[in-house]
């Protein structure tokens, strides 16, 4: 009988152990990861790349919005080009002059309607 608890007792001391050393990686992966994936995300929102074919894809709709003719189809446009744009920093100096006066305008007309 002694034998049976003593095995008993050393298969749950070897599972609690398997749960301390697993369960707490999982609660520290659970904390730190989405930090780490935010920092990552900071990082290549800074990238040369990404600034630039922010701003290439910005220049094409902003083509699209200008050679469209049907309001309905430009009132998409601008939301579809203000959505894109929310956390983007306008500022910076890869954006050119004509882009930031056209999504600044697009903000005014937004805001004129509402």
């Amino acid at each position: 009988m002694k034998t049976v608890g003593a095995v008993v007792l050393v298969i749950v001391a070897i599972l609690g152990l398997t749960w301390i050393a697993q369960g707490n990686d999982f609660f520290m992966y659970q904390y730190f990861a989405p930090k780490y994936e935010g920092a990552r995300r900071q990082v290549f929102e800074q990238t040369r790349s990404f600034n630039q074919g922010m701003v290439q894809e910005l220049q094409n709709m902003q083509f699209d919005y200008v050679k469209e003719k049907d309001p309905k189809a430009k009132a998409a446009l601008a939301s579809v080009i203000l959505h894109r744009v929310s956390g983007y920093n306008l500022n910076d100096p890869i954006v050119p002059a004509d882009l930031r006066e056209f999504i600044e305008g697009l903000k005014k007309q937004r805001l004129e309607n509402y």
